[in-house]
Formats: C-alpha cells, structure tokens, sequence
C-alpha cells in the first residue's frame, strides 16, 4: 500500500534476526508491514529507512529493540543498543540513527516492554492495572507495566536472569548463560532445552521429563513475577510457549507454589498474548504515538 499522502506513525520491531517494520495511522492500525534480515547495522538500518521513506512522511518513529539498551534520557548513549554480544551491533545508536535521517520524533524501548505496553493497553491486559509480559524463546526477556507505564529503573528488567530453585537431584545440566550459568535463561530458554535434551520442547514426547521441568522454572517465575509486582496478568509468549499443554502445566507449578498465600490470588492470570505476533509491532507503533 503506498500512502505518501499520509503523515504517519513508523515502528520498528528490532529483533537479533529480524526487523519488522511498520506504518499506521494509529498504534492500533498498521497500514504496511515489511520483515527484512538484521545483517550489519550499516546494511540492516540502511535496508530499514529505505522501505520507510517509500512509504512517505513520518510525524514519529518508535522502536522496540532487542538489548540490552540505553533507556535514561539523560545519558549521552540513550537509543543506543550497549553491550550485546550479537557481533558488529554493540554501541550501536539505533535512535539517532532514525531521528537524524527522518527530522522526527523517536520512542525507544525493549522490545519485551514494547510487547507489554500493546498487551496492557490493546491485547489479554486490557482493563487490568499491571501486566508482566515474557517472551520465551532463544533467550528469555520480560517488561513490565504498571499503571499503564512500562517500569525502568537503573536500566530494564531482565527477568530471564533471575535464578530458580532446581528440583532436588537436579544437578546434571549446568545452564548455558554466559554470565550465569543455571539461571532461568540457562535453564528454560529454547537454546537451553536443545542443549539439555537435543530437540525442542516441542519435538519431545508429551510424557518426557522437560515439561514438567520447564514448566516448573516458568512457574517460578510467574510465582515471582505475582509476589514482588503484584502484576495481575502475566502474558507468556514466544517460540517456547507454542508448545501444546504448557502454559497449563506453568498455570499450576505456579499456584502450587503461591499454596493459597498471596492477596489478589483470584485476579493473578497467565495468559497467551492477545495480539498474538502482533505485540511488538504494536507496542513500537505506540511508542511512536506517545513520542509524536
């Protein structure tokens, strides 16, 4: 669809292998799409601003990206990608980059709190005061939002980081996290579970012992996410929780282990995504809205 007759809102879904990217009138109607392979910065950003002035006039731009990422305003590296091993893209200054070429406004966050920002406003949070959205993949990532703002603090959360209890004779596997071994990313990631049982959750029989094991460390975590936040939706999504019965098995690892106890218990939910693979664009198409 050519519409370069319009003034509209450009979003940008940055993930490590590939950028989606968007136009719409609004954060809830996209009018374009376009999917092309993160190769270089030089050649991915290139690749990106070149469908974007096809499309015609931008009044903002909102990106939700992959990290980690510099979110304080006040800091000289904001809108940049920092320290991320994905080779040649550290210190990349994905923000200005867009800002300079376009003259426009530019929302940046993490793509997990983009996802979460869509999920609270649009998607299965709609109507709730607090959401935690997780995605659960080839790495695990969540954001959180709390009274319709997505939570920062000295940075973003990194809730893939967090450790889990083991169960006990558990002591086989050593985690594959670079930095940490056998925390949840370790652990539960997609990576993690080929790494441990050389397939995918899926692939693996029903009655193997990995999905009782996954969804026990995701249990945890949604247990966490509910006890430290009080969030009331906890939206899993992700390659990994495509797998058929498992956000079942996490939904009752999880109230087994709250055993009754928190305030609010009958309000906690955990849910699939409700705009489906549409969270992150939507959420990078808000943060254009909010940043125009």
């Amino acid at each position: 669809m050519n519409t370069a007759d319009m003034a509209l809102l450009g979003a940008i879904e940055a993930g490590g292998t590939k950028f989606v990217l968007a136009v719409g009138s609004s954060s809830s109607e996209i009018l374009a799409r376009h999917v092309i392979p993160t190769l270089t910065p030089d050649a991915t950003l290139a690749a990106a601003a070149e469908w974007f002035a096809a499309q015609g006039k931008l009044r903002a731009l909102g990106i939700a990206s992959f990290g980690p990422v510099e979110l304080d305003r006040a800091s000289p590296q904001w809108g940049h990608i920092t320290n991320t091993p994905k080779p040649g893209w550290a210190n990349c200054d994905l923000a200005g980059y867009f800002a300079d070429r376009f003259g426009v406004a530019v929302g940046f966050d993490t793509d997990v709190n983009g996802a979460a920002l869509a999920e609270s406003r649009h998607g299965a949070g709609k109507g709730a005061s607090s959401l935690a959205y997780v995605t659960v993949g080839t790495g695990i990532g969540g954001g959180l939002v709390l009274d319709n703002t997505p939570v920062h603090g000295a940075a973003h959360p990194e809730l893939g980081h967090i450790y889990v209890r083991r169960p006990t004779g558990d002591s086989g596997f050593a985690g594959i996290c670079p930095h940490h071994g056998d925390c949840l990313e370790g652990l539960a990631s997609g990576p993690a579970i080929k790494a441990r049982w050389g397939a995918s959750l899926s692939e693996l029989p029903a009655d193997h012992e990995a999905h009782g094991m996954v969804a026990y460390y995701l249990g945890q975590l949604c247990h966490s996410l509910f006890a430290m936040t009080a969030a009331e939706v906890a939206v899993l999504g992700g390659g990994v929780m495509k797998t058929p019965g498992l956000i079942e098995r996490i939904r009752e690892c999880s109230a087994e282990l709250g055993a009754g106890y928190l305030p609010g218990t009958a309000r906690h939910r955990i849910v699939a995504p409700g705009l489906g693979e549409d969270s992150g664009i939507t959420g990078a198409l808000m943060l254009a809205e909010d940043a125009g």
